[in-house]
């Protein structure tokens, strides 16, 4: 298949007409008559009839995450940033105008036009818990949960509820918006025990709707002990079973270790993420298609899948894709470098459909690094945040492949005396960080970033709510463009 450059306007929706599917009337709260999915052997299947699921997540929506929205840190800090900006009523209107456009009845018609069939949802647990008024459920929290749902279930898109923050924070990384570089979640029982009343919650409201495919109870979760992670993931499991017996439970770990994974829980679907080195800038590898290189490819994926394979499940790959480059980044050579990216892709989707493996591609929309649609640059948000993102860019503030060679030599020296002063780092958990790593997690990812959440809410000081409705319409579909590769040529991949 020939792989071409580009970006294209919205000819792909205006060619298909998504209609809605004829396997039944819709009902209720969105959902139709039709039977659950469920597991059956090493197939995903509906009524009997194997289906693989093939789509997106809805990453930077219910969960932000600085580098698809161009925040610093994390989102709680920078919301609240911005509430101390904007005062609570500008905070409130601009949010819930955000949450509005991010995913529109447009979004969930050219999602379906593309035939794709499924969408996971990543959400933050402060959307439907405070921790000033923990064991509390705000319902408000599912206002759009529930739009977004049943404009998924009125186009035949299947949601897979994705617990991405839990309480406590389940891991290290920023996206499980902690503010820290602790998993806490496994040390204090109070987190767990909120997190299950979250779910038995969802659970309970969820239980009848037939769109939706399955709950994910934890995204990532890094337990360094291991056994935590299984308790938890057992005592979940009862929760939710309890009160709802017919969804798929979708279980992560974090990076490939199942190794302390006993049998699998019935009607379960265990999940791997499979990001290629070779799609991200730091270091620059380019993909060309050595046998060297899709070796590594199988041999990594074969390695992160070995528990399904082994006991005859079904493979659902929760997370992959590469980073793209811009114009705007500088490099001459930024075309040749997407190239390569695209190549990756192309060569994972084809491993894939040799595994008879569903997969979900990271992300659906952002500002330009990873989306299949991103926000055009000439829209009220963009410009207005573009001094700043260029900041970010020089400062490698954002983990989520960023290339930090304009400071590198600044923190070289600080990973080298960290080693000689404490060895054991080459050893910290997770093993597969090297110091550089924990280094940048701590200094530019969480200190830096934090002290610039006041900089970055500054641009939205004393806007009007005109003006603020104009940045949250900025998300919106009809002022993004579309990366022509994912959403014309993704799709079609069998």
């Amino acid at each position: 298949m020939t792989i071409v450059n580009g970006h294209s306007g919205n000819s792909k929706i205006d060619k298909v007409d998504a209609q809605t599917p004829e396997n039944g009337d819709i009902v209720g709260n969105g959902h139709q008559k039709h039977g659950y999915l469920s597991v059956q052997g090493d197939d995903i299947v509906l009524n009997g009839d194997p289906i693989l699921l093939k789509g997106a997540g809805l990453g930077g929506w219910m969960n932000m995450e600085n580098f698809i929205t161009g925040y610093p840190g994390h989102e709680y800090q920078l919301r609240a940033a911005l509430k101390n900006v904007l005062g609570v009523e500008k905070y409130d209107f601009f949010f819930d105008k955000f949450l509005e456009y991010f995913f529109t009845e447009e979004d969930a018609k050219f999602f379906a036009s593309l035939g794709l069939n499924s969408i996971r949802l990543p959400v933050n647990y402060r959307h439907f818990e405070d921790d000033m008024n923990p064991r509390v459920f705000k319902t408000s929290g599912l206002k759009h949960l529930d739009r977004v749902i049943d404009l998924c279930a009125k186009y035949g898109i299947y949601t897979v509820i994705d617990l991405h923050a839990a309480p406590g924070g389940q891991n290290v990384d920023w996206h499980s918006d902690s503010g820290n570089n602790q998993a806490l979640f496994w040390e204090h029982r109070d987190f767990q025990d909120r997190t299950i009343l979250i779910w038995e919650h969802l659970a309970r409201h969820y239980k009848d709707n037939t769109w939706v495919a399955g709950f994910n109870p934890l995204n990532e979760p890094t337990d360094s002990q291991h056994v935590r992670l299984l308790a938890f993931y057992d005592r979940v499991a009862k929760a939710i079973r309890k009160i709802d017996p017919h969804h798929i439970l979708f279980f992560d770990t974090f990076g490939y270790d199942f190794s302390h994974f006993g049998q699998p829980i019935p009607n379960s679907v265990y999940a791997c993420h499979d990001y290629s080195r070779y799609g991200f800038p730091n270091p620059p590898s380019e993909f060309i298609g050595t046998p060297e290189q899709t070796a590594w490819h199988e041999k990594s994926f074969h390695r992160k899948v070995e528990y399904m394979l082994r006991h005859k499940i079904p493979i659902w790959n929760g997370e992959f894709g590469p980073v793209y480059q811009s114009a705007n980044d500088g490099l001459p050579n930024w075309k040749e470098l997407n190239e390569g990216r695209y190549g990756v892709l192309q060569y994972q989707l084809d491993m894939y459909a040799r595994n008879k493996t569903s997969w979900s591609i990271w992300l659906y929309k952002d500002i330009g690094f990873q989306g299949m649609v991103y926000v055009g640059e000439e829209t009220p948000y963009m410009k207005l945040i573009k001094p700043f993102l260029d900041k970010k860019k020089r400062l490698a503030t954002d983990e989520w492949g960023c290339d930090d060679t304009p400071i590198r030599r600044l923190f070289e020296p600080i990973e080298q005396w960290l080693v000689e002063a404490a060895p054991t780092i080459t050893k910290r958990y997770p093993p597969t960080w090297k110091p550089d790593i924990h280094v940048g997690r701590l200094m530019r990812n969480m200190l830096l970033s934090e002290e610039l959440c006041l900089e970055f809410a500054d641009y939205f000081a004393d806007l009007s709510i005109d003006e603020l409705h104009d940045l949250a319409r900025s998300f919106s579909f009809e002022n993004c463009c579309q990366r022509e590769i994912l959403c014309f040529w993704l799709p079609d991949w069998d």
